[in-house]
């Protein structure tokens, strides 16, 4: 199934695509929320669908998208996980996984306008592969990681580099900065994605392509991520953990090229669909 929530952001309901065509489901009762996953949601959600093929009204294509997941415990980030983008970055590849935060209120959905946080000058795209936890998850063993997903999205690591790696501290400050989480336009479940450690990844800016990578690089793959992850937390149904993204951001350009107002980003995985997000100005 490819699951979507569709509406004013804040009053999104949830919905479905089937045969590339939205559906509302609201008459299921329930939002794609951590009690969703938790209770069984997708396979609920299943037999809701099957029951009701030919009677769920139509979503309009112009509706706005909100982030598939509704508000997560969560988004767990993995940083450096392609060794290209490490080495674009001058960081050594890591011997085990980095990981940082992006706040729940940076979440938003694929289409959203990414504001340029006040005082910011080096605003920067990342596009990454989004794994949506299925259910509660802590010290799960990697042969049994993948039985935890619930699905995968298309994610746009927004970062603020002067705020990450220039304000000293952690670099949660320069990644959890609101609209820094671009999410969408749909949670696809694993039957829909076939081969997930082979996924095309790709960014423009302006139309200009500035990332385009593979899975197949991956530092750390999927499996391990959940486990090693686990080891430290737990991972409660909804959660998000964005992999990392590959070579092409704004901080490995020589000179570092920057996101301004008006710059147009779009973005895509294979099998994830695309977004598109418009820079604006913070104002007040």
């Amino acid at each position: 199934m490819k699951l979507i929530r569709y509406g004013q952001s804040g009053q999104e309901k949830p919905g479905v695509i089937l045969n590339d065509q939205k559906y509302d489901v609201s008459a299921f009762g329930e939002d794609y929320t951590e009690a969703f996953f938790a209770n069984d949601g997708l396979a609920r959600l299943a037999e809701f669908v099957a029951a009701n093929e030919g009677k769920l009204p139509s979503v309009a294509d112009g509706e706005r998208l909100g982030s598939p997941v509704a508000r997560p415990s969560k988004i767990v980030c993995v940083g450096l996980n392609y060794a290209d983008h490490a080495k674009e970055t001058g960081a050594t590849p890591p011997a085990e996984p980095v990981l940082f935060f992006k706040s729940t209120t940076a979440l938003v959905g694929p289409d959203d306008a990414i504001i340029i946080p006040k005082n910011s000058t080096k605003t920067d795209w990342e596009v990454e592969l989004a794994v949506i936890i299925g259910k509660k998850a802590s010290y799960v063993e990697e042969a049994e990681a993948l039985d935890y997903v619930a699905g995968y999205a298309l994610h746009n690591d927004v970062s603020e580099r002067e705020f990450q790696l220039e304000r000293s501290g952690t670099w949660d400050k320069g990644k959890g900065c609101d609209t820094f989480a671009p999410v969408g336009p749909f949670l696809a479940t694993p039957d829909e994605i076939g081969d997930v450690d082979n996924l095309r990844l790709w960014l423009s800016v302006n139309g200009q392509m500035m990332q385009d990578g593979t899975t197949a690089n991956l530092i750390f793959k999927i499996p391990f991520l959940i486990s090693y992850i686990s080891q430290f937390m737990t991972l409660l149904p909804g959660d998000i953990i964005s992999t990392g993204t590959p070579a092409g951001v704004g901080l490995g350009f020589k000179p570092p090229v920057y996101l301004k107002p008006g710059d147009v980003v779009e973005l895509g995985i294979d099998g994830l669909g695309t977004s598109r997000q418009e820079l604006q100005a913070y104002a007040k």
